[in-house]
C-alpha cells in the first residue's frame, strides 16, 4: 500500500469540485446582477432627473444670436452718425463635416464667397474638427452669394447662414477718428476681457468712441436653444425648444455738431494737421478733425489690401493727430509766458525792451522774426502782439527763470493728458534741467530758457492741449474735462439714460486779474497784432494767438492758432474756442490763421464753408508766402 496517495488519480474528486466551481459561479452571477440593478435603480429612480436633464443637454444646441450695436448720434439726436445695416453672416460646423470631404468643402465654399482657403483653414483649424458649435467664417455677404450657396446646400455639410448686423459709418469723412471702428476680438483681447462676459467671435470697439464705450455699445446677445437628432437635425414641435431675445446695446448721443464738423474739415481742407472747437463753459468738444483721414467701412468688408495700404500711408491716417500728435507750440507757448510775466511781478507790463532784430547769446546771433530795424521799443502788451522773439528770450533767460516756466507751462496742464474719452491720448512733454542732466548729461543753458521761451526745443503739445490753455484763460483759471460723451439713451423709448454733467480737472491759484489782462493782450494780437489781417472779421470779435513751429527746414514751419470768441462775452455758454495746427509738410501758406477765420465765421454767422469763405472774400486770397508769425 504506497505511503501517499497520487493526488492526479483519476475520480478522486471531480465530482465535489465542479460542485464548488458552480457554486462559485453563481455567487458572482447573483453579485454582477445585484451591483448591476443596483446602479439602475441609483440611475432610473434616485437619479433619475439627473440623467434625463443630461440626456436633454445632450440633444440641445445652443446657437448665440448677436445683438445690434447701439447707434451714434451727433448733438442734435436727429441723423444717426453710425447705425446698423442687415446683412448674412457663413458658417460652417465641422463635426457635420466628414473628415474626408472637409478640403473639398473648404474649396467650394471659398470660391462661391471669393474667400481664399488659408482664410478659412485658419478660422478653422484641425483641432476644431470635432467640435459642433457653428465657427463664423465670413461677415457681411452679399445676398447673391448666400443664394449660391442654398443651390448648393446638399454638398455642402455642415455649412449654414444666419442674419448678422454690420456697423455702417454714415458718411463718416474726419469723423472717422472719433467714431473709430469694429473687429473680431482677438485672442489677447479675450484674455484681459473673459471675465466682464467677453467671448469667442465677439465684435468689439478697436478704436474710437467704439473702443471708449464699447460696453455700453455692444448689447446683449440672445440665445436660441434647440433639440435635436442624432445627425444634429433639428426636432420640429419640442417644449424645450427657447429662444431668449438680444437686447440692443444703448445708443450715445455725442458732443459733435455736425454742421461745426464738417465746417472745420473743409477749412482744413487736404492739408496734414488737426483742429479742435471745444466750449470752454463745459468741455464739450464741438468739432475734432485730424487729416489724412480713413473709412471705417473697410473694416466691415474683407478686402485686406485696403487696411494694408492705409498701414504702410507714410502720412498715417490711423492717427488721431488733435490727441496722439506732439508738437512744438511755437509763439502759442507766449500766453503761458504773459501768464507768468504778470502774475510774478518781476518785470512791470510796461516795462519795455528794444528789439533791433537780432541779439548776441553764446556763440550765436538770435534773430527775431521781424529782422533789422526789429520791433523797436516794445512792452508786454505790445510783445504779445507783435509776437516779439527778443522781448520773450529777455525776459525768459534773466527774469522768470526755467523753474517758473516749467511751473506755469504744468498749471496749464503741459505734460499730462487732458482725459478726453478716447483713448491713445499722449501727455506731450515738459522738459525740465534735470530731465537734460539725465538724457543727455548736459547742463541746462540759458539758450534752452531762451528756446524755451518762445515755445521751441524739446517742448511738445497736442492741439487738444493747447485748447485748454485757452479754455483756462477764459475760465479765469478754471479746465473742464474735455469730453466726447453728451448722453446714453436707451435704444427703443429714446430716454436719456446718463447726462454727463461737466467736470471740472484743474484749478489755478493765478489771479482772475491776470487771466483777465491775458485776454486784452490775446485780443490785440488780433486787432493791431500778428492777426489782424486774416481774422479782424466783423461777424465776431476774437482774441487768440498765432504761432509758427520751426521743424528745421528755412521754407517749412508748423502753422498754429489758438484762440476764442467772442472776446469778453457776457454769457460763458456763447464762446467757442479753436485750436489749429497746419503741419510743416505742407506747402507753406499761413493756413492756421485763414482756416480759423472761416470756422469762427461759420460758426457765428451760422454759414457753411463756402459761404463763409463767400462772405470773407477769401475765394480770391493766394496763399501767403514766407514766414509769418
Amino acid at each position: 500500500m504506497p505511503l501517499f496517495k497520487n493526488e492526479h488519480e483519476p475520480g478522486n474528486h471531480e465530482p465535489e469540485n465542479s460542485e464548488r466551481r458552480t457554486g462559485l459561479l453563481g455567487m458572482l452571477f447573483v453579485l454582477i446582477f445585484l451591483a448591476y440593478g443596483a446602479r439602475l435603480f441609483s440611475m432610473q429612480i434616485l437619479s433619475g432627473e439627473l440623467y434625463r436633464s443630461r440626456a436633454q443637454d445632450i440633444a440641445r444646441r445652443t446657437t448665440l444670436i448677436p445683438a445690434q450695436r447701439g447707434e451714434i448720434y451727433d448733438r442734435n439726436f436727429n441723423q444717426p452718425l453710425v447705425h446698423n445695416t442687415d446683412s448674412f453672416a457663413v458658417n460652417i460646423t465641422p463635426a457635420e463635416v466628414p473628415r474626408e470631404k472637409m478640403s473639398a468643402l473648404i474649396d467650394s465654399v471659398a470660391g462661391i464667397l471669393r474667400m481664399s482657403r488659408d482664410e478659412i483653414e485658419r478660422k478653422i483649424p484641425p483641432q476644431y474638427y470635432y467640435l459642433y458649435q457653428p465657427i463664423e467664417i465670413a461677415v457681411n455677404v452679399p445676398y447673391a452669394d448666400i443664394a449660391a450657396l442654398a443651390e448648393r446646400v446638399d454638398s455642402l455639410p455642415g455649412v449654414s447662414w444666419n442674419s448678422k448686423p454690420v456697423r455702417n459709418y454714415v458718411d463718416p469723412g474726419s469723423l472717422s477718428h472719433i467714431l473709430g471702428y469694429v473687429g473680431d476680438i482677438t485672442r489677447d483681447e479675450l484674455t484681459m476681457l473673459y471675465n466682464r462676459g467677453y467671448q469667442q467671435g465677439d465684435i468689439i470697439g478697436k478704436a474710437g468712441i467704439e473702443r471708449q464705450y464699447d460696453e455700453i455699445l455692444r448689447g446683449k446677445e440672445g440665445r436660441e436653444t434647440r433639440t435635436v437628432d442624432v445627425r444634429g437635425r433639428r426636432i420640429v414641435g419640442q417644449e424645450n425648444n427657447i429662444r431668449e431675445s438680444p437686447e440692443m446695446g444703448k445708443n450715445l448721443v455725442l458732443t459733435i455738431d455736425r454742421s461745426v464738423q464738417t465746417l472745420v474739415e473743409k477749412a482744413l481742407g487736404e492739408r496734414i494737421g488737426a483742429a479742435v472747437v471745444m466750449k470752454p463753459s463745459t468741455g464739450e468738444i464741438l468739432a475734432m478733425v485730424s487729416y489724412p483721414w480713413y473709412d471705417p467701412n473697410i473694416f466691415t468688408r474683407t478686402l485686406g489690401e485696403e487696411y494694408q495700404a492705409l498701414a504702410e500711408d507714410a502720412n498715417k491716417p490711423f492717427i488721431n493727430r488733435a490727441i496722439q500728435s506732439g508738437y512744438p507750440p511755437a509763439s502759442t507757448f507766449k500766453i503761458v509766458m504773459t501768464t507768468g510775466i504778470l502774475s510774478e511781478n518781476i518785470f512791470s507790463p510796461e516795462q519795455t525792451i528794444d528789439c533791433q532784430g537780432e541779439i548776441a547769446y553764446g556763440d550765436r546771433q538770435w534773430r527775431c522774426h521781424i529782422r533789422r530795424p526789429g520791433h523797436g521799443r516794445l512792452n508786454l502788451h505790445q510783445a504779445m502782439a507783435q509776437s516779439c522773439d527778443i522781448y520773450y528770450w529777455t525776459v525768459g533767460r534773466d527774469y522768470l527763470g526755467v523753474e517758473r516756466i516749467v511751473s506755469y507751462a504744468r498749471d496749464y496742464g503741459f505734460g499730462e493728458s487732458t482725459g478726453i474719452d478716447l483713448p491713445g491720448e499722449i501727455s506731450g512733454f515738459i522738459p525740465h534741467p534735470q530731465w537734460k542732466e539725465r538724457r543727455f548729461h548736459e547742463r541746462w543753458l540759458g539758450g534752452d530758457t531762451m528756446n524755451m521761451s518762445i515755445g521751441q526745443g524739446y517742448t511738445l503739445v497736442t492741439p487738444i492741449q493747447m485748447a485748454n490753455v485757452v479754455c483756462m484763460v477764459v475760465n479765469d483759471g478754471k479746465i473742464y474735462k474735455p469730453h466726447l460723451l453728451k448722453e446714453v439713451r436707451d435704444p427703443v423709448s429714446g430716454a436719456a439714460e446718463l447726462s454727463v454733467k461737466p467736470e471740472i480737472i484743474h484749478e489755478s491759484e493765478t489771479d482772475a486779474r491776470v487771466f483777465e489782462a491775458v485776454r486784452r493782450d490775446m485780443r490785440g494780437v488780433i486787432s493791431e497784432g500778428t492777426a489782424q489781417f486774416p481774422l479782424n472779421i466783423k461777424t465776431v470779435e476774437i482774441a487768440g494767438k498765432t504761432g509758427t513751429g520751426e521743424v528745421g527746414h528755412q521754407d517749412k514751419w508748423h502753422s498754429w492758432f489758438t484762440a476764442y470768441a467772442p472776446y469778453n462775452s457776457v454769457n460763458p455758454e456763447d464762446q467757442v474756442v479753436l485750436s489749429i495746427i497746419v503741419e510743416a509738410v505742407n506747402n507753406w501758406e499761413w493756413w492756421a490763421p485763414y482756416a480759423s477765420a472761416i470756422i469762427f465765421q461759420g460758426i457765428f454767422a451760422g454759414q457753411n464753408y463756402e459761404d463763409a469763405v463767400q462772405s470773407l472774400g477769401l475765394q480770391y486770397t493766394m496763399p501767403v508766402q514766407g514766414r509769418r508769425e
